[in-house]
């Protein structure tokens, strides 16, 4: 019946929309509409008290004064009286609400020294006989005021010079929300915001939030453009209010909550969508006016308060029908119209019909998203609301977690060109464009024809009963099957030693092993197990003991193990399921439980009991890995002076997807966007911000930069530092040129006012310029010496550049769902870039020396699970098909760096035993001891190249 009632009216709304006349249709949700006020030239904005009795208005009445006065209507006797002086111009009154509501507010230019002239400028213009548009002033004498509501004791609650207006009371009468341009006025304009004053004065509104004596102010957004027209919430949880481009040719509606935060976009609609208020009292929806219909036709819409829909169209009167405002009990609406021929706008009033307007909206198509709305324009200031705008975007599930080389990281690369673009930043030395490819293996592809799974000449079937690894080596064996437990070796000091492979012999053959580790362990050895299950260890352990290839025994074939490898493991690698490990078990009268049974406890002993089988299997593998490319995007803010150094600023702008890579949400969330606001939009945001400072400082004063500035988001981070390691491998500028690398990772979650400036041993002058200059943003700042750091400033420190990172901390939603924009701390985020933007200043100071230092390696503490020696290799963590590991630079000091190891030498045996990737490395570095001698190999330039090393102990 439901679905029926729905479908029927869907019909019938259509047939009204398309043949009924115009004025029926708006009959469906207006009825018995009348004029309600009709002295003077022209009224409007009308609010209602609590209990709907009065109704405060604005109109132009007075016989001395052509411009608006606020009035109140009594609905029971029809009296009204004036609350506003009478004399200036007076606008946007509302009542108070609350066990305190029994004042008023309204703004009124009455306390101008010239209110009186201008009044007699406009009397006198109007008596000539001429005419002009009705546009609105934005009285810099405008101040907000309050009073009781008949019209005595009028306090004053603003007094800032500049406009201040458009305020309303919260719904418990405590709160008070307006708009104000009196940052116009506050300080020194460049070039660009003195043409925008003039131009128009309401670009540089912003709304504010303050306590209903004026005090408490705040601040609540920090855009271009004018934001105004702000109203809370029935519950006072939310603002609504209408934002406009900074040209100031089209507005939509938004929300956000009283704090200034969580801001949203509630319209989308190509115009001007302005003077939005909540349905009362239950904030169902939302009614605002547009001139979707013609420039000066403005009428009324409905749009649900999540703006998923399309809004829905309310008025069919040719006219201009604006600034709506409901009853408090949501039975009636009132509002501006100039719907009666040759009259000026007054104020009109209708019966609502609430439930026809929920079924409109029910029944509204799903909005339209325009993917070609994006801003790229932000003025040169560093602005909260810039950087929120920003990250609401970068962050967003549109960008799918911007993973490297995904189509949510072309969508923020093209976003990030097109800032770069419209700051006019140029191509790095030679490059054409912003854009620095590099090439990574992003994932692998089974070649399903050429793999083949078969027992005892029984075929399998794939991705059904076995898979390769990602890890696996392609080729093509044939042998017995051994059964090797849990295919592990663990060595301990003392009397515990457990090895899968004691009584049996693999040479040649096929191992089968079962995945993890042996059930019912104490927790001792739990957590020595599990510092010993390390990514390709059972593949490694068996392909050293001269197996031909490995089968995995797994409850799910497609698992996370079975892609969590892009390198080739050098051993043919299988999953195989419960099922098939059972038919080869069969032939010892065994199944995989009972040999989990077995086992459990981890007791050595039982290892004495695995065995070869006399069952003959023939594996086939064949995989294509996928050798994709993304994009680091770089730009440049060049210096007058040829000869002037180089400064690099940057940050990543890739993140986990949807936690492909590197993801620490829980198993329920899996596989959720990784939006990743924090790590790492917030340094990204960072970054763009800073290229609008100096972008503008060079158009403001060009004299101003004296080094070349290079703007560099880096994508590839999140898998091993990818994008600024191949950037830095092949540096478009000589290395020497670069004054320094400033980087930004994680600066978004400030708390308690502490910043961490990493890899301060960089340099020798880092200390003293941040001392210096934190005076003036006021962080408690930690300092850490240590640039071998796993973020991008590893890749530059390794070409002998001072470096520098900012970081803000790490927390429990760190490489998980919930990193998103809600949790960021914006002011903090804007007074941290406005730090980055006084040290790079310092920097360009011709004098300021910034010298790079050597930083031998810091000994760690090892923590569990990690490794108990370190090499101080910087490994390249990009997979390769057997070709060991790559080093991309060595920690000065420590065991590699004194070895010989080199920067692009590739490490292919380590203590005797063969690297085919970084899993092998790191399982056989945990094999190793510290302060004794291990024979390395590397190959290098395609020469093969044996050095000695000792590892050393973390501490």
């Amino acid at each position: 019946m439901k679905k029926f009632f729905v479908i029927a009216f869907a019909t019938v709304l259509s047939f009204q929309l398309f043949a009924q006349e115009k004025g029926a249709v708006e009959k469906n949700f207006l009825k018995n509409t009348r004029q309600l006020i009709y002295e003077g030239k022209r009224s409007g904005e009308g609010y209602f008290s609590q209990d709907g009795r009065y109704m405060i208005f604005q109109s132009e009445r007075e016989a001395d004064n052509p411009f608006y006065q606020i009035y109140i209507l009594d609905f029971e006797t029809g009296d009204v009286n004036r609350v506003s002086p009478g004399y200036g111009k007076t606008t946007c009154s509302y009542f108070q609400w609350g066990d305190e509501g029994n004042r008023v507010l309204f703004a009124s230019s009455h306390l101008d020294p010239d209110a009186r002239k201008k009044q007699k400028e406009e009397l006198d213009f109007r008596a000539s006989g001429q005419k002009k548009r009705y546009s609105w002033d934005y009285e810099p004498y405008m101040d907000i005021f309050s009073a009781n509501r008949d019209g005595s004791d009028i306090k004053q609650l603003t007094d800032a010079y500049g406009y201040d207006a458009e305020g309303a009371y919260s719904p418990d009468g405590k709160h008070i929300v307006f708009a104000s341009n009196r940052t116009a006025f506050d300080h020194e304009l460049t070039t660009e915001e003195k043409n925008w004053l003039k131009l128009n004065p309401a670009y540089f509104c912003e709304l504010y939030i303050m306590d209903a004596d004026g005090s408490n102010l705040k601040k609540l957004t920090d855009t271009p453009g004018y934001d105004g027209g702000p109203f809370f919430s029935p519950d006072g949880k939310k603002i609504i209010w209408r934002r406009f481009t900074p040209e100031g040719d089209m507005a939509d509606v938004f929300t956000m909550d009283i704090d200034g935060s969580n801001v949203k976009r509630i319209t989308d609609f190509d115009c001007l969508a302005w003077a939005p208020y909540y349905h009362y009292p239950e904030a169902g929806y939302i009614i605002f006016a547009s001139n979707k219909l013609g420039y000066s036709n403005f009428e009324l819409f409905l749009v649900d308060t999540a703006g998923l829909k399309e809004p829905v169209r309310v008025t069919y009167t040719e006219s201009f029908d604006g600034l709506p405002v409901f009853t408090p009990d949501g039975k009636k609406l009132v509002w501006t119209s100039s719907r009666i021929d040759g009259k000026e706008a007054q104020l009109f009033i209708a019966d609502w019909d609430n439930e026809y307007a929920m079924k409109a909206l029910e029944n509204a198509p799903l909005r339209e998203k325009k993917k070609d709305k994006l801003n790229y324009h932000f003025l040169p200031e560093i602005k909260t609301g810039e950087l929120e705008e920003k990250l609401t975007y970068i962050a967003s599930d549109e960008l799918e977690g911007r993973l490297t080389g995904s189509e949510g990281a072309k969508k923020a690369a093209d976003y990030i060109s097109n800032i770069f673009s419209d700051l006019g930043l140029q191509p790095l030395a030679e490059n054409k464009d912003y854009l620095f490819p590099f090439d990574f293996v992003s994932d692998y592809k089974v070649i399903a024809e050429a793999n083949e799974f078969i027992v005892d000449g029984k075929p399998y079937k794939l991705n059904t009963d076995y898979v390769p690894l990602s890890s696996s080596d392609n080729g093509e064996v044939k042998s017995e099957v051994v059964f090797a437990g849990y295919g592990l070796k663990v060595d301990e000091k003392g009397n515990y030693h457990y090895n899968s492979y004691s009584d049996i012999d693999v040479k040649d053959k096929v191992v089968m092993v079962l995945e993890g580790i042996p059930e019912g362990l104490d927790k001792e050895k739990q957590e020595l197990f599990e510092r010993n299950i390390s990514g390709g260890y059972k593949q490694m352990l068996a392909r050293q003991l001269g197996a031909k290839a490995i089968l995995i025994i797994t409850g799910e074939i497609n698992n996370e193990r079975s892609k969590e490898m892009v390198g080739s493991a050098g051993i043919i690698s299988l999953n195989i399921s419960e099922s098939v490990a059972n038919v080869l078990l069969a032939e010892k009268e065994l199944s995989v439980e009972e040999a989990k049974k077995n086992l459990e406890g981890g007791d050595p002993k039982a290892n004495k009991h695995l065995f070869a089988l006399n069952t003959k299997v023939k594996i086939k593998t064949k995989l294509e890995r996928v050798v994709k490319q993304d994009n680091n995007i770089v730009g440049a803010i060049y210096s007058e002076d040829k000869d002037a150094p180089y400064i690099f600023i940057g940050g990543h702008y890739d993140h986990l997807g949807y936690g492909e890579v590197n993801s620490r949400s829980d198993e329920g969330h899996k596989h959720d966007i990784c939006n990743g606001a924090d790590d790492n939009g917030s340094g990204t945001v960072t970054v763009l911000e800073l290229a609008e400072y100096f972008a503008g400082l060079k158009k403001e004063n060009p004299e101003a930069i004296t080094a070349n500035l290079v703007f560099c988001l880096w994508s590839g981070e999140e898998l091993g530092l990818l994008g600024s390691a191949a950037f830095t491998s092949d540096l478009p500028v000589p290395a020497d040129k670069i004054k320094a690398y400033v980087n930004f990772d994680m600066v978004g979650r400030v708390k308690d006012n502490k910043l961490e400036i990493q890899g301060v041993a960089s340099a020798t002058e880092w200390k003293k310029i941040f001392e210096k200059k934190n005076i003036v943003t006021g962080f408690n700042l930690s300092m850490t010496d240590d640039p071998y750091l796993p973020t991008d400033v590893t890749s530059f420190y390794l070409q002998k550049i001072p470096v520098i990172s900012f970081f803000s901390g790490i927390h429990m939603d760190y490489h998980t769902y919930k990193d998103d924009v809600e949790l960021i701390n914006f002011g903090d985020l804007q007074r941290g870039t406005k730090l980055a933007s006084l040290i790079i200043k310092e920097m360009m100071k011709p004098d300021q020396t910034i010298t790079y230092q050597k930083v031998k390696i810091r000994k760690t503490k090892g923590t569990k699970g990690s490794y108990s020696i370190t090499l101080g290799t910087i490994p390249v963590y990009s997979g390769g098909d057997g070709t060991g590991m790559g080093v991309q630079g060595t920690r000065d000091g420590g065991p590699a760096a004194k070895a010989g190891i080199l920067g692009g030498d590739v490490i292919i045996s380590l203590a005797g035993k063969d690297v085919k990737n970084i899993y092998d490395f790191m399982n056989i570095m945990n094999e190793m001891k510290p302060d004794i001698e291990y024979d390395v190999s590397v190959n290098r330039n395609g020469e093969t190249v044996k050095l000695k090393i000792v590892p050393e102990a973390k501490e």
